[in-house]
Protein backbone atom coordinates (compact mmCIF):
# COMPACT_ATOMS: atom_id res chain seq x y z
CA UNK A 1 0.00 0.00 0.00
CA UNK A 2 2.82 2.38 0.97
CA UNK A 3 4.59 1.48 -2.29
CA UNK A 4 1.50 2.31 -4.38
CA UNK A 5 1.12 5.62 -2.57
CA UNK A 6 4.79 6.47 -3.28
CA UNK A 7 4.31 5.62 -6.98
CA UNK A 8 1.24 7.89 -7.22
CA UNK A 9 3.07 10.70 -5.44
CA UNK A 10 6.03 10.34 -7.81
CA UNK A 11 3.76 10.34 -10.88
CA UNK A 12 1.96 13.45 -9.71
CA UNK A 13 5.26 15.22 -9.05
CA UNK A 14 6.54 14.21 -12.52
CA UNK A 15 3.39 15.50 -14.18
CA UNK A 16 3.69 18.78 -12.25
CA UNK A 17 7.32 19.16 -13.36
CA UNK A 18 6.35 18.55 -17.00
CA UNK A 19 3.61 21.18 -16.81
CA UNK A 20 6.04 23.67 -15.28
CA UNK A 21 8.63 22.83 -17.93
CA UNK A 22 6.11 23.35 -20.76
CA UNK A 23 5.02 26.66 -19.21
CA UNK A 24 8.66 27.80 -19.10
CA UNK A 25 9.11 26.73 -22.72
CA UNK A 26 6.08 28.74 -23.82
CA UNK A 27 7.38 31.79 -21.97
CA UNK A 28 10.82 31.41 -23.55
CA UNK A 29 9.24 31.14 -27.02
CA UNK A 30 7.23 34.30 -26.43
CA UNK A 31 10.31 36.16 -25.11
CA UNK A 32 12.38 35.22 -28.16
CA UNK A 33 9.58 35.81 -30.69
CA UNK A 34 8.26 38.94 -28.99
CA UNK A 35 10.60 41.48 -30.66
CA UNK A 36 10.03 39.99 -34.11
CA UNK A 37 6.25 39.78 -33.70
CA UNK A 38 6.13 43.37 -32.42
CA UNK A 39 8.15 44.75 -35.34
CA UNK A 40 6.24 42.56 -37.81
CA UNK A 41 2.93 43.90 -36.53
CA UNK A 42 4.05 47.55 -36.38
CA UNK A 43 5.89 47.77 -39.70
CA UNK A 44 4.00 45.18 -41.78
CA UNK A 45 0.51 44.36 -40.59
CA UNK A 46 -0.52 47.81 -39.34
CA UNK A 47 0.44 49.62 -42.60
CA UNK A 48 -1.44 47.01 -44.64
CA UNK A 49 -4.57 47.34 -42.52
CA UNK A 50 -4.28 51.15 -42.59
CA UNK A 51 -3.89 51.15 -46.40
CA UNK A 52 -6.96 48.97 -46.83
CA UNK A 53 -8.88 51.27 -44.47
CA UNK A 54 -7.78 54.40 -46.38
CA UNK A 55 -8.71 52.80 -49.70
CA UNK A 56 -12.31 52.46 -48.51
CA UNK A 57 -12.68 56.20 -47.85
CA UNK A 58 -13.33 59.10 -50.19
CA UNK A 59 -13.40 62.88 -49.90
CA UNK A 60 -16.68 64.72 -50.15
CA UNK A 61 -17.33 68.47 -50.29
CA UNK A 62 -20.53 70.35 -49.60
CA UNK A 63 -20.85 72.76 -52.48
CA UNK A 64 -18.02 73.97 -54.70
CA UNK A 65 -16.07 75.62 -51.90
CA UNK A 66 -17.13 73.53 -48.93
CA UNK A 67 -14.64 72.06 -46.53
CA UNK A 68 -13.56 68.54 -47.53
CA UNK A 69 -14.48 65.67 -45.27
CA UNK A 70 -13.71 61.98 -45.41
CA UNK A 71 -16.61 59.55 -45.67
CA UNK A 72 -16.91 55.82 -46.23
CA UNK A 73 -16.86 55.25 -49.96
CA UNK A 74 -17.01 51.48 -50.15
CA UNK A 75 -15.34 50.18 -53.30
CA UNK A 76 -15.51 53.48 -55.20
CA UNK A 77 -11.71 53.84 -55.28
CA UNK A 78 -11.30 50.29 -56.54
CA UNK A 79 -13.77 51.00 -59.37
CA UNK A 80 -11.45 53.82 -60.49
CA UNK A 81 -8.42 51.53 -60.24
CA UNK A 82 -9.95 48.79 -62.39
CA UNK A 83 -11.19 51.38 -64.88
CA UNK A 84 -7.77 53.05 -65.13
CA UNK A 85 -6.17 52.29 -68.48
CA UNK A 86 -2.91 53.90 -67.34
CA UNK A 87 -2.61 51.53 -64.38
CA UNK A 88 -3.13 48.35 -66.40
CA UNK A 89 -0.87 49.65 -69.15
CA UNK A 90 1.85 50.14 -66.52
CA UNK A 91 1.28 46.58 -65.24
CA UNK A 92 1.68 45.29 -68.80
CA UNK A 93 4.80 47.41 -69.23
CA UNK A 94 6.54 46.01 -66.13
CA UNK A 95 5.58 42.45 -67.12
CA UNK A 96 7.20 43.06 -70.51
CA UNK A 97 10.16 44.52 -68.63
CA UNK A 98 10.31 41.31 -66.60
CA UNK A 99 10.43 39.20 -69.78
CA UNK A 100 13.16 41.44 -71.23
CA UNK A 101 15.33 41.85 -68.16
CA UNK A 102 15.03 38.90 -65.80
CA UNK A 103 16.08 36.00 -68.09
CA UNK A 104 19.28 37.89 -68.93
CA UNK A 105 19.86 38.82 -65.29
CA UNK A 106 19.36 35.33 -63.87
CA UNK A 107 21.24 33.72 -66.76
CA UNK A 108 24.28 35.91 -66.12
CA UNK A 109 23.98 35.33 -62.37
CA UNK A 110 23.97 31.56 -62.91
CA UNK A 111 26.96 31.69 -65.27
CA UNK A 112 28.97 33.89 -62.89
CA UNK A 113 28.11 31.65 -59.93
CA UNK A 114 29.22 28.55 -61.85
CA UNK A 115 32.45 30.27 -62.88
CA UNK A 116 33.13 31.28 -59.29
CA UNK A 117 32.42 27.77 -58.08
CA UNK A 118 34.91 26.30 -60.52
CA UNK A 119 37.50 29.13 -60.48
CA UNK A 120 40.96 28.99 -59.01
CA UNK A 121 40.50 29.53 -55.23
CA UNK A 122 42.96 32.42 -54.96
CA UNK A 123 40.88 34.52 -57.44
CA UNK A 124 37.49 33.52 -56.06
CA UNK A 125 37.23 36.29 -53.46
CA UNK A 126 38.34 38.96 -55.95
CA UNK A 127 35.72 38.02 -58.56
CA UNK A 128 33.03 37.58 -55.93
CA UNK A 129 33.56 41.14 -54.68
CA UNK A 130 33.87 42.47 -58.23
CA UNK A 131 30.57 40.97 -59.36
CA UNK A 132 28.79 42.01 -56.16
CA UNK A 133 30.15 45.60 -56.05
CA UNK A 134 27.40 47.15 -58.28
CA UNK A 135 24.77 46.05 -55.73
CA UNK A 136 26.40 48.37 -53.20
CA UNK A 137 25.67 51.33 -55.50
CA UNK A 138 22.26 52.92 -54.72
CA UNK A 139 19.75 52.56 -57.55
CA UNK A 140 19.43 56.33 -58.03
CA UNK A 141 23.21 56.76 -58.40
CA UNK A 142 23.40 53.83 -60.82
CA UNK A 143 20.57 55.27 -62.93
CA UNK A 144 22.22 58.72 -62.99
CA UNK A 145 25.57 57.23 -64.00
CA UNK A 146 24.14 55.15 -66.83
CA UNK A 147 21.80 57.98 -67.84
CA UNK A 148 24.75 60.32 -68.42
CA UNK A 149 26.37 57.61 -70.54
CA UNK A 150 23.21 57.40 -72.67
CA UNK A 151 22.83 61.19 -73.27
CA UNK A 152 24.64 62.08 -76.53
CA UNK A 153 25.79 65.50 -75.28
CA UNK A 154 27.30 64.02 -72.09
CA UNK A 155 28.34 60.52 -73.10
CA UNK A 156 32.05 59.72 -73.67
CA UNK A 157 30.77 57.84 -76.72
CA UNK A 158 28.53 60.49 -78.34
CA UNK A 159 28.44 58.85 -81.77
CA UNK A 160 27.12 55.58 -80.31
CA UNK A 161 24.64 57.31 -78.00
CA UNK A 162 23.30 59.55 -80.78
CA UNK A 163 22.96 56.86 -83.44
CA UNK A 164 21.50 54.22 -81.13
CA UNK A 165 19.03 56.68 -79.48
CA UNK A 166 19.10 54.68 -76.25
CA UNK A 167 16.68 57.07 -74.55
CA UNK A 168 14.05 56.95 -77.29
CA UNK A 169 10.70 55.25 -76.86
CA UNK A 170 11.91 52.13 -78.68
CA UNK A 171 14.96 51.39 -76.53
CA UNK A 172 14.45 53.16 -73.21
CA UNK A 173 13.05 50.00 -71.61
CA UNK A 174 16.19 48.10 -72.58
CA UNK A 175 18.33 50.96 -71.24
CA UNK A 176 16.54 50.78 -67.87
CA UNK A 177 16.82 47.00 -67.91
CA UNK A 178 20.56 47.33 -68.41
CA UNK A 179 20.82 49.44 -65.23
CA UNK A 180 18.69 47.00 -63.22
CA UNK A 181 20.70 44.01 -64.47
CA UNK A 182 23.99 45.75 -63.71
CA UNK A 183 22.90 46.34 -60.10
CA UNK A 184 21.14 43.07 -59.26
CA UNK A 185 23.04 40.38 -61.17
CA UNK A 186 25.72 40.18 -58.47
CA UNK A 187 23.09 39.94 -55.72
CA UNK A 188 21.38 36.99 -57.41
CA UNK A 189 24.76 35.47 -58.17
CA UNK A 190 25.57 35.30 -54.45
CA UNK A 191 22.30 33.47 -53.70
CA UNK A 192 23.02 30.89 -56.42
CA UNK A 193 26.66 30.64 -55.39
CA UNK A 194 25.61 29.90 -51.78
CA UNK A 195 23.42 27.08 -53.09
CA UNK A 196 26.36 25.72 -55.08
CA UNK A 197 28.47 25.66 -51.93
CA UNK A 198 25.92 23.36 -50.29
CA UNK A 199 26.35 20.64 -52.96
CA UNK A 200 28.28 17.70 -51.46
CA UNK A 201 31.80 17.49 -52.87
CA UNK A 202 31.44 13.72 -53.24
CA UNK A 203 28.98 14.19 -56.11
CA UNK A 204 31.26 16.34 -58.25
CA UNK A 205 34.29 14.23 -57.32
CA UNK A 206 32.49 11.05 -58.42
CA UNK A 207 31.54 12.74 -61.71
CA UNK A 208 35.20 13.69 -62.30
CA UNK A 209 36.29 10.10 -61.62
CA UNK A 210 33.76 8.98 -64.26
CA UNK A 211 35.38 11.35 -66.75
CA UNK A 212 32.88 14.24 -66.73
CA UNK A 213 34.23 17.68 -67.57
CA UNK A 214 33.32 21.01 -65.95
CA UNK A 215 30.49 21.70 -68.41
CA UNK A 216 28.98 18.24 -67.95
CA UNK A 217 29.21 18.53 -64.15
CA UNK A 218 27.55 21.96 -64.25
CA UNK A 219 24.77 20.85 -66.60
CA UNK A 220 23.95 17.48 -65.03
CA UNK A 221 24.69 18.04 -61.34
CA UNK A 222 25.05 21.65 -60.27
CA UNK A 223 22.24 23.35 -62.19
CA UNK A 224 19.53 20.79 -61.23
CA UNK A 225 20.56 21.10 -57.57
CA UNK A 226 20.37 24.92 -57.54
CA UNK A 227 16.90 25.08 -59.12
CA UNK A 228 15.31 26.06 -55.74
CA UNK A 229 17.73 29.02 -55.55
CA UNK A 230 16.83 30.00 -59.13
CA UNK A 231 13.12 29.88 -58.22
CA UNK A 232 13.80 32.04 -55.16
CA UNK A 233 15.64 34.66 -57.23
CA UNK A 234 12.77 34.53 -59.76
CA UNK A 235 10.24 35.37 -57.04
CA UNK A 236 12.47 38.20 -55.79
CA UNK A 237 12.68 39.47 -59.37
CA UNK A 238 8.89 39.49 -59.81
CA UNK A 239 8.48 41.49 -56.61
CA UNK A 240 11.29 43.89 -57.55
CA UNK A 241 9.97 44.38 -61.10
CA UNK A 242 6.47 45.30 -59.94
CA UNK A 243 8.06 47.74 -57.48
CA UNK A 244 10.20 49.37 -60.18
CA UNK A 245 10.46 53.07 -59.34
CA UNK A 246 13.93 54.59 -58.87
CA UNK A 247 15.42 53.89 -62.28
CA UNK A 248 12.49 55.09 -64.47
CA UNK A 249 11.97 58.11 -62.21
CA UNK A 250 15.61 59.15 -62.72
CA UNK A 251 15.36 58.45 -66.45
CA UNK A 252 12.57 61.03 -66.70
CA UNK A 253 15.37 63.58 -66.37
CA UNK A 254 16.94 62.35 -69.61
CA UNK A 255 14.11 60.93 -71.69
CA UNK A 256 10.67 62.11 -72.81
CA UNK A 257 9.71 58.47 -73.37
CA UNK A 258 9.31 57.90 -69.60
CA UNK A 259 6.12 59.48 -68.25
CA UNK A 260 4.87 59.75 -64.69
CA UNK A 261 2.65 56.69 -65.30
CA UNK A 262 5.44 54.47 -66.63
CA UNK A 263 5.26 51.95 -63.77
CA UNK A 264 2.55 51.13 -61.18
CA UNK A 265 4.63 52.56 -58.33
CA UNK A 266 5.07 55.83 -60.24
CA UNK A 267 1.28 56.06 -60.62
CA UNK A 268 0.87 55.53 -56.86
CA UNK A 269 3.46 58.25 -56.21
CA UNK A 270 1.89 60.69 -58.68
CA UNK A 271 -1.60 60.04 -57.27
CA UNK A 272 -0.45 60.65 -53.71
CA UNK A 273 1.14 63.94 -54.82
CA UNK A 274 -2.18 65.30 -56.15
CA UNK A 275 -2.97 64.53 -53.23
CA UNK A 276 -5.49 61.70 -53.43
CA UNK A 277 -4.31 59.33 -50.71
CA UNK A 278 -7.41 57.13 -50.82
CA UNK A 279 -7.03 56.35 -54.53
CA UNK A 280 -3.27 55.87 -54.05
CA UNK A 281 -4.04 53.38 -51.24
CA UNK A 282 -6.39 51.48 -53.54
CA UNK A 283 -3.69 51.35 -56.22
CA UNK A 284 -1.25 50.02 -53.60
CA UNK A 285 -3.61 47.30 -52.39
CA UNK A 286 -4.35 46.10 -55.94
CA UNK A 287 -0.62 46.18 -56.77
CA UNK A 288 0.20 44.13 -53.66
CA UNK A 289 -2.48 41.57 -54.55
CA UNK A 290 -1.19 41.37 -58.14
CA UNK A 291 2.34 40.79 -56.80
CA UNK A 292 1.13 38.00 -54.50
CA UNK A 293 -0.86 36.31 -57.29
CA UNK A 294 1.99 36.47 -59.82
CA UNK A 295 4.54 35.22 -57.28
CA UNK A 296 2.24 32.34 -56.29
CA UNK A 297 1.63 31.37 -59.93
CA UNK A 298 5.36 31.53 -60.67
CA UNK A 299 6.09 29.28 -57.67
CA UNK A 300 3.42 26.76 -58.64
CA UNK A 301 4.50 26.58 -62.29
CA UNK A 302 8.24 26.42 -61.68
CA UNK A 303 7.99 23.95 -58.78
CA UNK A 304 5.72 21.67 -60.83
CA UNK A 305 8.17 21.67 -63.73
CA UNK A 306 11.25 21.40 -61.54
CA UNK A 307 10.11 18.74 -59.09
CA UNK A 308 7.34 16.98 -61.02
Amino acid sequence: MATMQAVRTGSAAGARRRRVSKRHQRRAILVFLGPFLTLFAVFYLVPIVYSVYQSLLKVERVGAFGAPREIFGGLAQYQQVFASEDFWASISRVLLFFCVSIPVQLGLALVFALLLDSAVPKWRRFFRLTFFAPYAVPGVIAALTWGFLYVPSLSPFPAVAENANLLGSGLVMFSIANVVNWVYTGYNMLIIYSALQAIPGELTEAARVDGAGQFRIAWSIKIPLVVPALILTGVFSIIGTLQLFNEPTVFRLFSNAVASNYTPNMIVYATSNIPNYHLAAAYSVVLALATCVLSFLFLKITQRRAFG
